[in-house]
This record gives C-alpha cells, structure tokens and sequence, in this order.
C-alpha cells in the first residue's frame, strides 16, 4: 500500500504549503505525490570520491521546493518532465544500477517524495543491495523529515547556497534559507558525523559534503558560508567549492548574468586556504557549460 499519509496536508518541505498531494494535486514542489523520475543512470560529473571512475548511480527526481532561478536542472524542477513509476519500480531501479556498476545509489533532489524512497532502499536492501546511498539536496530541507533518513542515507550532499537572506530572497524565494540550511545541515552531521573514504577506492562510504556555488559579484556571501561551515564544523565535513554557476535565461537579474570569472573564484579558494580548511574540493577549468547538464530523457526510467 502506497504511503499516503506525509503526502495529504504536505508538510515535507520547509514551504509547508499543506496541499493534499496524494489526490493528484501538485504542492510548491510541482508534483504530487506520485514518484516521477527524469533519468536514471551512471554519473561521471560528481566529486571525485562519488563519481570514482565506474559513476555515480544518480537517480534525478522530478519537482523541487526552492525554485532557484538560475537552477541547472529546469527541464526537471518544475515537476513538469520525467516519468511516473511506483515505488516498486524505484526499488528495481536501484537494484539495476547496482547491475551496471554504481559506487553508489545517488538520490538527486528527493525530498519531495521521501515516504517513497524510505520505502525503496529498505526493499532494495533486502533484495541485496549494499551500497552507500548518498542524499544529493539544495539543503533546503525540513528536520523533521530529515530524521525519517537516520539509518537509510549514509553520506549527504547539501548544498549551502547563501548565507545572505536577501540574496535567498531573490534568487530562491526563500528569505528563511540560510536559518533552515543551518538546522538541516546539523542534522545531517549529527547523522553522519564524520567523512569515512574507501583507502582502497578513494569511494566515500559516510559523512557529509556540503556544495557551495559561487554567484557573480556575490564573493563575500560565498565567504561567509565556508567561515560558517568551518567555524562550526571544522575538519567534520567535506566542502566543495564550485565555480560552474551557467547563467541560463537569467535576463530578469541581469547582475548575475554572466559567468564567474576566475579572479573571483580564486578569491574564494585563497580565503578557504587563509581560514584553514583543507577537506575542500576545487573544480578546475571551463565548467559553466550546458554539456555538463545530463539530458533528462528519462534513460533508465
């Protein structure tokens, strides 16, 4: 029997809309409460330690809470594109990218359907299914929800966007980001409290990554999430400084238009290297590309 009940008065997500999904009626996250996938394949553009050299086994949910406006994966956050499947197909899908040789179950922007997908690692691991299953989220995310995934996820990747509730405001119409990111990404450490990496396979197997994108013209906002990440949790957690922010249809915010450039990220690194953190990730090149973007075709779906 599907598990109606988190879904009827949804209050998944931090937007707490209370809308009745399991009807068919879509929330702020564009879905009901039917799972509804875009893609399902291996994944090479990952951290290295999630990635490896075989890929992540990444599962790209449809629907999203936040609504960024310069968000990469658009064809999928409105909820509009990808397949419907049961949570029973979910479960298979898992089991399937074992089959093709995933380091790891990568559940991409899931929030919106986490009953489901409690459901469908605890089946795929009863089915076998042993690897680490990683949590890939805007860090927008509800504690209480958050809970539900003690001893089903094993390594998080949040992102931590802003620490500015201006900038949260405008670009992600959510001025309470910064104070909801900060909960969640306790929780998520109080879960997976420290890094654990395969000496054998430089894989992770627990622990937490937190994503920071830089925006244009929006260095000091960028540091004064590593101050807090770092102040707080130290050598803890593992950060991944990015520069690939792509400025797709962005003409409505013409100040952060554009690429970020190189001086401004070397910015960024400098200041990471000046407050001491050293479990950091740095991306290198010209990443601001399209290509970069999977093609949501609902392979493996």
């Amino acid at each position: 029997m599907k598990n109606m009940n988190k879904y009827e008065d949804c209050l998944l997500c931090p937007r707490k809309c209370g809308i009745n999904r399991s009807t068919g009626q879509t929330g702020v996250c564009g879905v009901s409460s039917e799972i509804k996938v875009a893609r399902a394949a291996l994944h090479y553009w990952e951290e290295p330690c999630i990635s490896g050299k075989k890929g992540s086994g990444a599962v790209f949910f449809s629907g999203c809470s936040l609504h960024c406006v310069f968000c990469q994966n658009r064809e999928i956050s409105d909820g509009k594109e990808g397949k419907v499947i049961s949570k029973e197909r979910l479960s298979d899908i898992f089991i399937e990218l074992v089959d093709k040789g995933a380091n790891n179950i990568n559940l991409v922007t899931p929030g919106q359907y986490i009953p489901d997908i409690v459901w469908a690692v605890n089946d795929a691991k009863s089915r076998g299914m042993k690897l680490p299953i990683i949590y890939n989220t805007s860090g927008y995310e509800n504690v209480t929800e958050l809970k539900l995934l003690e001893g089903i996820v094993d390594v998080y990747l949040p992102d931590f966007k802003y620490m500015d509730s201006t900038l949260s405001a405008r670009y992600s119409r959510a001025k309470d980001y910064p104070s909801v990111a900060k909960q969640a990404l306790s929780e998520m450490v109080r879960q997976q409290p420290d890094v654990v990496i395969d000496d054998a396979t430089g894989l992770i197997q627990k622990g937490v990554i937190v994503r920071q994108l830089l925006l244009p013209g929006h260095v000091n906002d960028a540091k004064a999430v590593l101050k807090y990440l770092y102040d707080t949790y130290h050598d803890h957690v593992y950060i991944s400084m990015m520069s690939q922010f792509t400025p797709i249809a962005l003409k409505d915010y013409p100040e952060i238009n554009r690429t970020v450039t190189r001086r401004e990220y070397e910015r960024l690194v400098d200041y990471a290297l000046k407050i001491g953190i050293t479990n950091a990730f740095i991306q290198e090149g010209d990443v601001a590309k399209d290509s970069f973007i999977p093609a949501f075709d609902c392979e493996g779906v």
